[in-house]
């Protein structure tokens, strides 16, 4: 099935038909407001690609990204480019990355890296399909509440906390997933059902949880179509399940040196918990969604965005499979803000305020405080997530020590085999192979190391134990190359052998 052009994303408009009591077709203000001049999303998806690109590209010159995960998802994307399936050196030796995550999607950018072998490829990608998002949410909701309320939108959506954590940190291929679902949500309030489920069904090629997500819109596609489309509904439901249940259950243990899903451990049923017992499942699937506070904030914050409007829709049931994962997951990272873990649910808590304003009982201007209170925690927010790092001078100044960095890494060779810190590791992806230095449990299997003493990161080790790492590594016959300002450059000498990290 072809996936529907933007151009007619955009022209369609809301649904006439009486028919359907789920989907209202009402609109407001001119026809001229309403209709006229969708040109402007476009400016504003330029902007706000400016500034995704902008301060991704200065934390990669300002040696800020890290090789988890920038590193990864470079090795990645740069096994595609030479025709072979992704590995990850910094995953293990040769490690399969489709035993870690199902996303071939990244296999869509081994084009341009082939022109371009660099990681800023990947992070301008990423600010290009994080803005275009706003191009069918502004637009729908021009043709919904009229311009001024598009702007709140277009504002809200493109300075959200979710958006701007996902591009103050490196790359991800949950990006790809923000896109497709802005424009299948929309195509989907529209009753455009076929271009919603063709916008939908890529979604499993991102990431295996998102198939639950693509179920969630084809119910939602089989409750609003009625019998016309009922059977496309009910079949992109099960191409969701069933795509989910193969990837976890097949495709990635398949892939996976250890022969299993790995992410597993993560729930409470089958981790850490699994012995609690009914009585501790049944708290995790109901009080622990919200606790501890760091949940029930991120709940909070996600509906604060958007005036709480957003409950107004179904569409906001699209977001329950990766709140759910997410909250039961024993893995603390997963519950709060930052990261890139809430940036899908940006385009569909977007879309649920358009659809709520088209719900709205009354005449839609009586819904502007709403709009506006929606924009006000945006910009309340914005201070706090890493958008804001534009405004900084530091930001646009490089300091010393990076010019310092770039001397020591020009001194490895390329193709080299590298054990690096775990901010260096991306300097070095896209022409050396490349591992974390003192990882746990990896052997010490490079021919060069390099780190950073003056600052270490602490993960994935203490500055005390990257000291002890390295007096092992000379110990084990490795000399100093190079010590400028804190970067050591170390290499292994002749008749020395891999060791290895505790």
């Amino acid at each position: 099935m072809a996936l529907p052009t933007l151009r007619s994303v955009l022209s369609a408009g809301p649904a006439r038909s009486a028919a359907s009591p789920h989907l209202p077709a009402r609109t407001t203000g001119t026809t001229a407001d309403r209709s006229g001049g969708t040109r402007w999303v476009w400016g504003a998806a330029a902007v706000l690609f400016a500034l995704y690109a902008a301060l991704s590209v200065r934390d990669q010159q300002r040696i800020l990204t890290t090789g988890y995960d920038l590193g990864i998802f470079e090795q990645a994307v740069r096994s595609y480019a030479h025709g072979q399936l992704p590995v990850s050196a910094l995953k293990g030796p040769g490690f399969p990355l489709l035993g870690d995550h199902f996303s071939p999607v990244l296999a869509t950018l081994a084009p341009f890296y082939r022109l371009w072998p660099t990681p800023m490829t990947l992070l301008i990608a990423q600010a290009a399909l994080l803005a275009v998002a706003v191009v069918p949410l502004a637009g729908w909701a021009q043709q919904v509440a009229g311009r001024r309320a598009a702007v709140l939108v277009a504002f809200g959506y493109g300075g959200s906390w979710g958006i701007a954590s996902a591009v103050g940190f490196d790359f991800h291929e949950v990006v790809f997933a923000v896109p497709l679902l802005a424009f299948s949500l929309t195509a989907l309030a529209r009753r455009r059902m076929r271009a919603a489920a063709a916008w939908a069904l890529p979604l499993l090629l991102v990431k295996e949880d998102l198939g639950l997500t693509v179920a969630v819109i084809g119910a939602l596609i089989a409750w609003r179509a009625g019998r016309n489309h009922r059977l496309l509904g009910l079949a992109t439901l099960a191409a969701g399940v069933l795509g989910t249940a193969l990837e976890v259950l097949v495709v990635i243990p398949a892939f996976n040196p250890g022969g299993q899903y790995a992410y597993w451990s993560g729930m409470p049923a089958t981790g850490s918990d699994a012995g609690q017992g009914v009585a501790g499942l049944l708290y995790q699937a109901t009080i622990g969604l919200v606790t501890p506070q760091t949940k029930a904030v991120t709940l909070v914050l996600l509906l604060a965005t958007t005036a709480f409007l957003a409950v107004r829709s179904p569409l906001l049931w699209i977001a329950a499979p990766t709140l759910a994962w997410r909250m039961v997951s024993t893995n603390p990272a997963y519950w709060g803000t930052g990261y890139q873990y809430s940036a899908v649910l940006m385009p569909i808590a977007f879309a649920a305020l358009v659809d709520g304003l088209g719900r709205w009982p009354g005449p839609v201007r009586t819904a502007w405080p709403y709009l506006v209170a929606g924009a006000a925690v945006t910009a309340v927010l914005l201070p706090q997530y890493p958008l804001a790092a534009l405004l900084r001078p530091s930001t646009w100044h490089t300091g010393p020590r990076v010019a310092a960095a770039h001397r020591v890494l020009a001194m490895i060779p390329d193709g080299a085999t590298v054990s690096a810190s775990n901010r260096l590791v991306p300097q070095l992806t896209s022409r050396a192979t490349v591992s974390e230095f003192g990882f746990p449990g990896l052997p010490l299997d490079a021919q060069w190391i390099v780190v950073d003493t003056a600052d270490p990161q602490g993960w994935p080790v203490s500055g005390e134990q990257q000291q002890q790492d390295v007096a092992a590594a000379e110990a084990e016959g490795f000399r100093t190359v190079s010590d400028q300002d804190g970067y050591l450059l170390l290499h292994r000498g002749s008749g020395s052998g891999p060791g290895s990290f505790r």
